[in-house]
């Protein structure tokens, strides 16, 4: 089986916050490194209960008798660069660079169907020296660079499920047993006896893995049974079958995909290419020259977004559609696409990023009516984009209002923030209970009312609302305080009974589809 485009993916994982912009050492991000998948020497996390020495995946996988499992450990070993003497011609700064390491682990049918099986392995340290540049002033000097040996142990074992069916629960655990004399004290001393940005790619022959977020229901039991510690397994098949597992420091959903449209590595998942790729290249001459120096990877990223044209960068712009109503909606031509239910196109450095299956969909169209008929327009007037507000001449958010709790809502009115109903947001629990002013009543993309309001105690508000800076509630994550005067605002109103419980709401514009628990409060930001 070809695992080149898992690879890929992996290696999204394997580097996700290795250097982060502005991507030279100097910047206080850059001082804090190797947050993801961190197997620390025993030693170490002995002392330090925010660690561990260990990392476990459980998954469960149907199989015809005679299952074979191979497991690929990946992980990078932290190389510390220093430099040695000073001058013009010194070398680059103190800086963790990082080398691959794998580690292969095959089990046939009966050592995982009876004792199941360990692989110990060790990862040589050593030391390399590169000399002074041309320029350098002293004989001496130059950079060294030194790792640290490394050792561990992949244990595979696999318990049958009970019941009628050919499964087990499979469990691979990956320890640390580097042993460090004397243990570090301090976490940078620890790094180079750790394994960093730990992982694993795990194929089946002769069986299938289930779905740890999408299980049959025979099988529910035994995945809710199942111990994951620092890893999450999800499946990973580039021909999207259920053959090979990812167990990533990192949870993502099944099949997920790194973003054709994304050139490369940025690093940082949590960022969006265009906008990073253009702070990038804002940076001074002196900075990029910096962080040139700082590591390869952070110069050819450099150069690469340097060489990008006109129409790479329009490819990093976001999704575009053609006018138009209605689910059938199709992509402009050449426009970017939107991704698959289930996997979506990472909007940042090329690392990897999921939606949610059941999502809402941008596609979608609609929009609120006002005026006397209170009728609800399908879709766009046909005069430009769908998602202009000019599109459709009945939408007026300003003064379009809504029913809720029997008061007739519209822009002015104020409200009590109840939110938590549909979110995760941490932040929510600041704006419970708060009094808010309506903005604006909008109609999201199915046709479903929210609000968008400004916090009425804020001092700065009014500059928030002089750019349009909102937070977006759905009708039923607020209570009508009062109601505006019945002059001021139009004789139909939208029903808040409108919205389904899944609704979310949508932000003005083309985006990518989000899961309604994960839509933030202040979505317009």
């Amino acid at each position: 089986m070809n695992l080149d485009s898992v690879r890929r993916l992996a290696d999204a994982v394997l580097y996700e916050g290795y250097i982060l912009y502005p991507y030279r050492a100097s910047a206080a991000k850059n001082r804090s490194r190797w947050q993801f998948g961190v197997i620390m020497a025993p030693g170490y996390a002995a002392s330090d209960p925010s660690e561990s020495s260990f990392a476990q995946t459980e998954c469960v996988l149907e199989h015809t008798g005679r299952p074979m499992v191979k497991v690929l450990l990946r992980f990078l070993q932290v190389q510390r660069r220093t430099a040695e003497g000073t001058g013009a011609g010194a070398a680059a700064p103190a800086w963790d660079e990082a080398v691959e390491r794998e580690v292969l682990f095959s089990l046939s049918g009966d050592e995982l169907l009876g004792p199941g099986g360990t692989r110990e392995f060790a990862i040589p340290g050593g030391e390399d020296r590169e000399p002074p540049g041309r320029e350098a002033t002293g004989a001496a000097g130059g950079t060294v660079r030194r790792r640290k040996p490394l050792a561990g142990v992949i244990s595979v074992h696999a318990a049958p499920m009970p019941g009628p069916w050919q499964a087990i629960r499979l469990q691979v655990r990956v320890e640390n047993r580097t042993a460090a004399d004397p243990a570090p004290r301090l976490r940078d001393e620890a790094l180079p006896t750790a394994l960093v940005a730990a992982h694993l790619i795990m194929t089946v022959f002769g069986g299938e893995f289930i779905s740890m977020t999408d299980p049959p229901e025979w099988a529910k039991p035994a995945v809710i049974g199942c111990d994951n510690v620092g890893a999450w397994p999800v499946l990973a098949d580039p021909d999207g079958g259920r053959r090979v597992m990812l167990s990533s420091p990192i949870i993502l959903y099944d099949h997920p995909e790194l973003a054709p449209e994304s050139p490369g590595e940025l690093y940082d998942g949590t960022e969006i290419d265009e906008i990073l790729t253009l702070r990038t290249l804002a940076l001074a001459d002196e900075e990029k020259l910096e962080a040139r120096a700082t590591d390869p990877r952070a110069a050819a990223l450099i150069d690469r977004v340097e060489s990008l044209d006109a129409q790479a960068m329009q490819r990093l712009h976001g999704t575009m559609y053609s006018g138009g109503s209605g689910a059938g909606r199709a992509p402009c031509p050449g426009a970017l696409s939107s991704g698959a239910s289930g996997a979506v196109s990472s909007g940042a450095s090329g690392a990897v990023s999921s939606g949610a299956s059941g999502a809402v969909s941008s596609g979608a169209s609609g929009a609120v009516s006002s005026g006397a008929s209170g009728a609800v327009s399908s879709g766009a007037s046909g005069g430009g984009p769908w998602w202009d507000p000019d599109a459709d001449a009945a939408v007026h958010p300003d003064t379009d209002s809504v029913m809720i709790g029997g008061h007739r809502v519209a822009r002015g009115s104020r409200v009590r923030l109840r939110p938590g109903l549909r979110r995760s947001d941490a932040q929510d629990m600041f704006l419970a209970g708060r009094i808010a002013e309506v903005q604006a009543v909008l109609l999201d993309v199915d046709d479903n009312p929210y609000l968008a309001v400004s916090l009425a105690d804020d001092p700065d508000e009014d500059i928030r609302i002089s750019h349009g800076r909102f937070l977006y509630f759905m009708t039923d994550e607020v209570e009508a305080c009062e109601a505006v005067p019945a002059e001021a605002v139009p004789s139909e109103a939208v029903p808040a009974e409108a919205v389904p419980a899944e609704a979310v709401p949508a932000e003005a514009g083309p985006t990518e589809a989000m899961p309604a628990e994960a839509m933030p409060a202040e979505a317009g930001q």
